[in-house]
């Protein structure tokens, strides 16, 4: 049996945790991000498995970067409007 790559692991929990908690969504996503390059780099030389983690760490983290950046437009504009008076 093959050993899985631990970075991978890493980079797709943070890509589900960055899509889950509000606030640092966007630096766990950056995480997930950095983490899930590393162990592809990692997984092409040391021939381990979890490509598919490592891929899927990258798709949640981009998700949650996307979430959380469009959370933080809808309360910047509803705080926008509150406090115009609107």
């Amino acid at each position: 049996m093959e050993q899985t790559n631990t970075q991978s692991i890493v980079s797709l929990t943070l890509g589900i945790l960055s899509i889950m908690v509000p606030g640092l969504g966007i630096l766990l996503g950056i995480g997930g991000i950095i983490t899930a390059n590393m162990s592809m780099k990692q997984i092409d030389i040391t021939e381990e498995s979890g490509k598919g983690l490592a891929i899927s760490g990258m798709i949640c983290s981009i998700v949650g970067i996307i979430v959380q950046g469009f959370s933080i437009i809808i309360w910047i504009f509803f705080f926008g409007l509150a406090f115009l008076g609107a």
